[in-house]
């Protein structure tokens, strides 16, 4: 992606050299158990979140130049904010541009306590992004997923929660898994997920058509990330065996096939085939 000597946003919290105190409740075994929790497709901000951790929550905006991977991450806000401003306007709309915190180690959210183990995740609860850099260390280590636009992806598919928690399809998803069971709530978090997806491939759509950002490579990058993070991948690898009534993300076709559905059409409607902005 051509990133470098592009603007940066204002929305990123930097507050890595803050809130690095310890979780309460068990510290390396908590987080072990976190990760298992959420490779197994559940929350671990539902297990950590009776944890209560000593930080000061204080931010800054300010970047050092030498830290790339954090300008990168800013610069990659920014473009969301371009491109998800000038879609709002066109429908009449005003989009409201989230705070993206980056922290290490554990952080309290609206949500509960987040920790490296929690992975990216957006919170509606404050409208907030939450980031561990770390984890974009652990997609080229772990995840076999590596590249600038891997985790330009990642980014735009937190971001995409943000638009669907604007356009309501969050809390109208929550009302509708509050009135089925867990294999209902799953399905139904799994077209969420999906449709996120979708709208990072759309956000990827404006940004090379209108703003020729996108490099030889940059799409098969971002394909490379949302195969490495399927449910079907991920419990084959770390449980052996694929359990679909545990899916919660999708599996890596439906992960791939959505964000190219996105990035092909640029089309923000034609993700209303996950039928969200009915339920």
């Amino acid at each position: 992606m051509l990133w470098k000597n592009r603007r940066q946003s204002g929305n990123v919290e930097d507050r890595r050299g803050f809130g690095t105190g310890k979780v309460a409740i068990g510290g390396i075994g908590t987080i072990v158990v976190a990760i298992i929790i959420w490779i197994l497709g559940g929350n671990p901000l539902e297990f950590l979140g009776s944890g209560q951790m000593n930080s000061n929550q204080n931010a800054s905006t300010e970047i050092p130049e030498n830290d790339t991977v954090a300008q990168f991450v800013s610069v990659v806000l920014a473009e969301t904010e371009d491109v998800w401003d000038s879609i709002f306007q066109v429908e009449g709309e005003n989009y409201t541009q989230p705070k993206l915190i980056i922290f290490r180690d554990a952080i309290q959210s609206a949500c509960g306590m987040a920790s490296d183990a929690s992975g990216p995740f957006y919170c509606p609860g404050d409208q907030k992004v939450y980031i561990d850099l770390s984890f974009f260390d652990e997609m080229k280590s772990r995840f076999n997923a590596p590249g600038d636009f891997a985790i330009a992806y990642v980014i735009a598919h937190e971001i995409g929660h943000h638009v669907q928690n604007q356009l309501g399809i969050l809390n109208k998803a929550q009302q509708l898994k509050e009135r089925t069971d867990e294999k209902g709530a799953n399905r139904i978090q799994v077209k969420v997920e999906l449709q996120a997806d979708f709208l990072a491939g759309v956000w990827a759509y404006h940004i090379s058509k209108y703003k020729n950002l996108l490099e030889k490579g940059d799409a098969e990058e971002a394909l490379g990330a949302a195969n490495a993070v399927g449910d079907d991948r991920l419990q084959k690898q770390h449980q052996g065996r694929v359990v679909p009534d545990a899916f919660t993300h999708g599996t890596s076709e439906q992960r791939m096939r959505w964000f190219m559905k996105g990035y092909k059409t640029g089309d923000i409607r034609q993700g209303n085939t996950l039928e969200l902005n009915n339920l």
